[in-house]
């Protein structure tokens, strides 16, 4: 995008003003109990620099409505990302939001284009599931008034409002009923390595298995779909001793590995992260969440953000809860 002199950050006229950063926004955001010679300044500045508050943020403090929120996914396909934008968009349309979504099908260069589309279009705030970590690019926005809200994946090279799930209890949780269930030889078939999701669980798998003496693990990644999944769980299954049980990263590993799985008279033991349906159909044990609670409180973060929240930033860590439906329950075959 292209910068100008004319569309300084609110961080530029905070230094321009000789005050503080959340100072500033809450001279621009209306806010009380700033100083009268203080808030003077801070217009001052404002005028000689020629700053312009986030319009989408102006007209929703004011009452106006047909502003636009866009949502960024990974894959437009999954019905994970599908109960996401459900939950975010039942939160904005009570207040007039409208919310477009896009796919960067965890492209982190499409994901940037589409980012930088919904800027030039004027879109005034995003949702955002990050396809890579490095957003540092968006920095400057964010300081111009442009909120942005992190789903699922918080990045690390950005402060920012992020929204993500308990992924180390939750593969805790998996590990812990697979190890209770007589298991030694446990299998990790996980997402892209540069996903933050797939690093923090995989780092929980490897710290849960460590903790017990005696236990094997062996992992695949980069298993993104379901016939990705599949090609990694065959290969894990030709192994010698094979895993005896298969803790699946996503719902899309997990119908690869049911795949794999269906000519198997004694198919391994099996917990899945992200329940989906007909799970309960094929009786797949698996760490749940609530991807519609995960959307809407992204959206109301958004919204308060909109409505002048000048408050530091926050991670909001949503629980998990394993559900025993059989396929996490089966014991060891020790003559795989």
């Amino acid at each position: 995008m292209t910068e100008t002199a004319t569309n300084p950050t609110l961080r530029e006229l905070a230094l321009a003003a000789g005050v503080s950063l959340k100072t500033a926004s809450r001279v621009m955001n209306g806010e009380p109990y700033v100083a009268a010679a203080t808030a003077e300044r801070v217009h001052d500045a404002a005028r000689r620099l020629g700053f312009r508050p986030n319009a989408l943020a102006r007209q929703f403090r004011s009452g106006a409505r047909n502003t636009s929120v866009g949502l960024v996914t990974g894959d437009v396909a999954n019905p994970f990302y599908a109960r996401i934008a459900r939950g975010a968009e039942m939160a904005l349309r009570g207040h007039g939001v409208q919310l477009v979504s896009a796919s960067s099908d965890e492209d982190e260069g499409r994901e940037r284009t589409i980012v930088e589309d919904m800027l030039d279009r004027r879109f005034g705030a995003l949702l955002v599931v990050s396809a890579g970590d490095d957003y540092g690019w968006l920095a400057r926005e964010r300081d111009r008034g442009v909120p942005v809200v992190f789903i699922d994946r918080a990045p690390a090279s950005l402060p920012a409002d992020s929204v993500v799930i308990d992924n180390a209890g939750g593969m805790e949780a998996a590990v812990d009923h697979l190890l209770d269930g007589g298991h030694r030889h446990v299998a990790l078939v996980g997402d892209l390595t540069r996903l933050a999701t797939h690093r923090e669980r995989h780092d929980a798998f490897v710290a849960a298995l460590a903790r017990v003496p005696g236990t094997t693990a062996s992992v695949r990644a980069d298993s993104h779909d379901a016939d990705a999944a599949l090609a990694a769980v065959r290969d894990l299954l030709a192994e010698r001793p094979a895993p005896t049980a298969f803790v699946t990263t996503n719902n899309r590993i997990t119908v690869g590995a049911l795949r794999a799985f269906a000519d198997l008279t004694h198919p391994p033991a099996l917990v899945g992260f992200d329940d989906f349906d007909l799970a309960d159909v094929l009786k797949v044990s698996v760490v749940a969440h609530d991807p519609d609670e995960m959307g809407r409180l992204a959206a109301e973060v958004l919204l308060r953000r909109l409505a002048g929240d000048s408050s530091d930033y926050r991670r909001y860590v949503l629980p998990i809860r394993l559900v025993v439906r059989g396929s996490g329950e089966r014991v060891p075959d020790l003559g795989r």
